[in-house]
């Protein structure tokens, strides 16, 4: 089995969004939602702890994920999932909300929060030390998709303190501080601020689901340690969610890493979000989107593992020989089948990642 590195979870927005117990197994958790008629995903999740440690998962991005941004519009009624558009308060409130759900599985040891380079490698040497996989918490780094939990640039200081190492700016539509994906448009002067402040602390910038204006923009402006966590490739699936050749060269200079999804309508042009054929997406196409970066970049080295497997979809929504988050290892399979070498499939599923966060995590 080899160790990975999965650059974006859900994981806290599953529990307070969908009301799910990740510490079951996933056939378990499948069961309890089997009656569930409120959204597709149900009885098809493909992410727990246990699934997690099944696929090798010693460390993953975990989010903070709750939307506000000027568009906003109240909903008529009341609903769990109407915190992924709440009002900018309600925003910041429903991310303390996720981090408790963070604290409490540490609590109970189902994960270890990493904060600096030195929890980084102590708890990557558990996880090769030969323990027992099972035996063993999955470390969690924070970072937070979409900025509007952020009141103000001026109060990222305590977030920071409790834990928070990276940040992405939009999510989908416009935030407070952005423009994200299906928008067009460059950073708002709290943008702009938002990443002095990141710079000034040390915290990491997530490039994904910015637009292209926004993304050129944070480039130019912000000197710190850059990543693209769950993205895929413009030339293969067209559309402004995929990153464009120009972006992945950038990113490539910038010693970032581009974490490949596993969301089928992200690696397929064929997919339909809405009623999609699972038979025409598999993990062959994944290893496409991983040709392609090395083509034009010249090597691996800026290549991880980003699955956003549970990102409000389930199996209805994974290429159809994923069944579970523990098929990444078959992923890792077929890259070796396809040639790459050993030194550059680690690399891909932990290496990568584990260089850049050791360099980007304080000490």
């Amino acid at each position: 089995m080899r160790l990975i590195v999965d650059a974006h979870l859900d994981l806290a927005w599953n529990t307070t969004a969908f009301d799910r117990d990740l510490t079951l197994p996933l056939r378990e958790m499948r069961a309890a939602e089997s009656s569930m008629q409120d959204a597709p995903l149900r009885g098809r999740g493909t992410v727990t702890f246990p699934e997690m440690r099944r696929a090798g998962i010693g460390l993953c991005i975990a989010t903070l994920l709750s939307r506000s941004g000027p568009d906003h519009r109240r909903s008529p009624r009341y609903r769990r999932t109407d915190l992924d558009h709440a009002t900018r308060l309600a925003c910041h409130a429903a991310a303390h909300g996720q981090l408790a759900c963070y604290r409490e599985w540490e609590r109970q040891g189902d994960i270890k929060c990493i904060r600096t380079r030195n929890d980084l490698w102590a708890h990557w040497e558990q996880w090769t030390s030969g323990q027992p996989l099972e035996d063993l918490p999955i470390g969690m780094i924070l970072s937070m998709e979409g900025a509007d939990p952020i009141l103000s640039s001026d109060t990222l200081s305590p977030w920071w303190d409790l834990g928070l190492r990276a940040i992405g700016p939009a999510h989908y539509g416009r935030s407070h501080f952005a423009c994200g994906t299906s928008t067009a448009g460059p950073l708002t002067a709290e943008g702009r601020n938002l990443l002095h402040a990141m710079q000034q602390l040390g915290m990491a910038l997530d490039v994904t689901h910015l637009s292209d204006d926004s993304m050129r923009e944070a480039f130019d402006l912000f000197d710190g340690p850059v990543w693209a966590s769950h993205h895929a490739c413009r030339e293969l699936v067209p559309g402004d969610r995929q990153l464009t050749d120009s972006q992945i060269i950038t990113l490539a200079q910038r010693d970032a890493v581009i974490g490949v999804p596993f969301d089928a309508w992200m690696l397929s042009p064929d997919w339909k979000q809405s009623g999609g054929d699972r038979s025409r997406v598999g993990l062959q196409n994944a290893v496409h989107q991983v040709e392609h970066i090395c083509q034009l970049t010249g090597s691996t080295g800026c290549l991880g593992i980003g699955s956003d497997l549970d990102g409000g979809f389930g199996t209805e929504q994974t290429p159809h020989d994923m069944d579970s988050i523990a098929d990444l290892q078959r992923f890792a399979e077929l890259l070796s089948e396809h040639g790459y070498a050993d030194s550059d499939i680690d690399a891909i599923c932990h290496g990568n990642w584990l260089r850049l966060l050791s360099n980007s995590l304080p000490q």
